[in-house]
């Protein structure tokens, strides 16, 4: 007879998985909420034409796309910045603004399976519509740094870097490059990390031989650590837009000191990040001894409302996983363990017993407590067992000889003391044990 399994990719969360799913989750969507930023959700099932060029080859190569029984190509989402811009979109005119918006799902990439990745993942995505300056870009840095913090991660454990895809722009034509250039070597700029000069290969296959003095350039800039580097590095080109981009570099990195968040965020130009559509601020987070792939990434992308058909709508936000995020705190032991346990495990004799006791335990779990019995009668002695195993608190005992004195015993599991209340009081005991 076959064993079916889960698909190569995709998990299965038995219960002390989804535990540590849902304590991640937890944290997340709390600190969202901190943030004053109002959770949506929606279809895992879009077209596909919303993400055929808009996220990029990468992207569009992975999808779980197909054909459904209406005939439309459809997708599985991969990612949720289509989709919420689709959602802005629609009712942008309604929406006040900034609009802060906050998703936790899951998605979906066809793509090599690696250490922290799979082809089935949650995310938070965190967006900011309608604030075209670096304010939302400072808003959206401190909610990441606070959604790793949350779990009692420090500085000593992951890092921002932070960088510009407009001065890689502005840079790039001040060197002579027109628009297709400068976008085929910023392909080459986001992969040299990861293959080094065999990142340029494409930009030889469209444009042709790499002229050496700009190659060293575009390394030089690559190199960049610091706002300082960066001053100096523009001082002698001549560009009438630098000025502006440099003032909004310094009200960001100013607003993140106000926070307190510096110690946190690295400025390095050596991150472009790969979706096609962000125009400005970039960024993404490590940990700090490099062995795990990249933990978060956003950044702004100011035109993909419009070209998904709504108003023109600046817009900032990034997305985090579940899946590294995880991995980080098991390295770092910040991940707890998680007890299946009830608050209390009822100890029930014969059928009488049994009857006055459900009128409890439904009254007890109504009132939220957890609560657990034996469904079938056993031996009291392997019910104390059961009770004992359970991980419970409380033991109340309802046994023929409680039954007839009206009361109900109860056992504390931790020290093994006992007492009798009257029954109609039993509820407000277990309430005031759980309360003291």
């Amino acid at each position: 007879m076959a064993t079916f399994q889960s698909l190569p990719g995709f998990r299965d969360f038995y219960p002390d998985d989804f535990a540590r799913r849902k304590h991640i989750c937890d944290l997340w969507r709390r600190t969202a909420h901190a943030f004053g930023f109002a959770e949506y959700d929606a279809p895992v099932l879009e077209p596909l034409e919303l993400y055929k060029a808009k996220s990029g080859d990468e992207v569009e190569g992975q999808l779980f796309s197909f054909t459904d029984k209406g005939g439309r190509e459809v997708a599985l989402r991969p990612e949720m910045t289509p989709t919420v811009c689709r959602l802005v979109g629609a009712k942008a005119n309604a929406l006040k603004r900034p609009i802060k918006w906050f998703n936790i799902g899951e998605f979906y990439r066809y793509e090599r399976m690696q250490k922290g990745r799979g082809r089935s993942f949650f995310q938070l995505n965190a967006d900011i519509f309608g604030e075209p300056g670096p304010e939302a870009e400072i808003e959206l840095i401190a909610l990441l740094v606070q959604s790793l913090c949350a779990f009692g991660l420090t500085e000593q454990d992951f890092y921002i870097r932070l960088s510009d895809r407009n001065l890689w722009f502005y840079y790039l034509e001040a060197l002579g490059l027109d628009g297709s250039r400068v976008r085929e070597m910023l392909v080459a700029v986001d992969k040299h990390e990861k293959y080094g000069d065999d990142a340029f290969k494409g930009y030889v296959e469209q444009f042709g031989p790499l002229d050496a003095g700009l190659k060293a350039k575009v390394l030089g800039f690559l190199q960049i650590k610091s706002f300082a580097a960066l001053e100096q590095m523009f001082a002698s080109l001549q560009s009438d837009k630098l000025p502006a981009r440099l003032a909004d570099w310094k009200k960001l990195l100013g607003g993140l000191d106000a926070m307190g968040l510096t110690r946190f965020v690295e400025v390095d130009l050596g991150v472009v990040r790969g979706l096609a559509y962000y125009t400005g601020f970039v960024f993404e987070a490590f940990d700090r001894k490099g062995e795990l792939r990249a933990l978060a990434g956003g950044g702004r992308y100011d035109d993909l409302v419009e070209k998904l058909g709504g108003p023109a709508l600046p817009a900032v936000g990034f997305a985090i996983g579940d899946v590294t995020t995880g991995l980080l705190l098991e390295q770092r032991g910040l991940m707890p363990n998680f007890i299946q346990a009830p608050d209390v495990y009822c100890v029930i004799g014969g059928d009488a017993a049994r009857r006055a006791a459900f009128a409890d335990i439904h009254a007890l779990r109504a009132a939220g407590r957890r609560v657990d019995y034996p469904m079938k009668e056993v031996a009291f002695g392997k019910q104390f067992k059961a009770a004992a195993d359970s991980g419970a608190k409380l033991a109340l005992i309802y046994g023929d000889d409680e039954l007839a004195k009206g009361v109900v015993k109860i056992r504390d599991l931790s020290d093994r003391t006992e007492r009798e209340v009257p029954r109609d009081q039993a509820q407000a005991a277990v309430r005031d044990y759980f309360s003291a």
